[in-house]
Formats: C-alpha cells, structure tokens, sequence
C-alpha cells in the first residue's frame, strides 16, 4: 500500500522511508517473529553497518520509496517518536499533519492519503489565493 501512495503522489510530495534505530536487535530484545522471518540484527555500531541493515529490510519489504538513515546518535527517531516505526506527513510549514500510532499495528495508509489529500488541497488553495493577488 505504501508504495502505492509512493507511485501515485511522488510527484506532487517528497516521499522517503527515514531508517532509525533498529526496534529489536538481536543483543538487546529479540523477537521470535524476527527469527521466523530470518530478520536478526545486532545494534550496529557504525553508519555503515545500520546503512547495510536498512539496505536489507528496504530490500526484504519490496520498498520502493527512497530511504533515508537516520545518524546512530538517533535525531530524527528523537524529534519524531518515530519507534518502532510511525507514518508521517508533514506539511510545507514543516507540521505534522499526519502521524499514526506505532506500527506495524497502528498504520493505516488509508489515512495517511487522507492527510496528503488535505495537504495538496490546502497548498493548492494557497496557490490559487496567492495568484489571484
């Protein structure tokens, strides 16, 4: 789904998947669905080793939204709350207009295009107002 409302609004918003610290390493809490899946990761120690982390999952997920890494010292997850892992939109004034509750469970893409709906009829509003002047 999300990469469905990549491919219909890549042109009109800037789309990115923010890789963050990893919600359950193997070193620190592991879970048996991650062994299952065959997704076990330690806490990378280096941007290297998260890079090639978010490599993987943006691989085994069949993303094809472009990914951003969040830095080890975790600024984005700090400044949004985004773990384990959270959908956002944020308008052009730099607002969340848009953020779900933790997911996996708490998203709901449906949502989400919702909120970018909302956020394009307001920017075009904007534009049209600002044209007329």
């Amino acid at each position: 789904m999300l990469n469905r409302l990549y491919e219909q609004y890549k042109d009109r918003v800037a789309f990115y998947i923010v890789y963050i610290q990893e919600a359950h390493p193997s070193d620190v809490w592991q879970m048996e669905s991650n062994v299952r899946q065959n997704v076990v990761f330690q806490t990378p120690k280096t941007t290297e080793e998260r890079s090639e982390i978010a490599g993987t999952c943006v691989r085994n997920l069949h993303l094809t939204i472009p990914a951003l890494l969040d830095p080890l010292d975790n600024p984005t997850e700090r400044a949004y709350t985004g773990w384990p892992d959270r959908l956002y939109v944020i308008d052009r004034d730099g607002r969340a207009a848009y953020k779900s509750k933790t997911g996996p469970f708490g998203f709901h893409p449906e949502e989400m295009e919702r909120a970018l709906k909302g956020v394009l009829a307001t920017d075009l509003r904007e534009n049209a107002h600002a044209n007329t002047h």
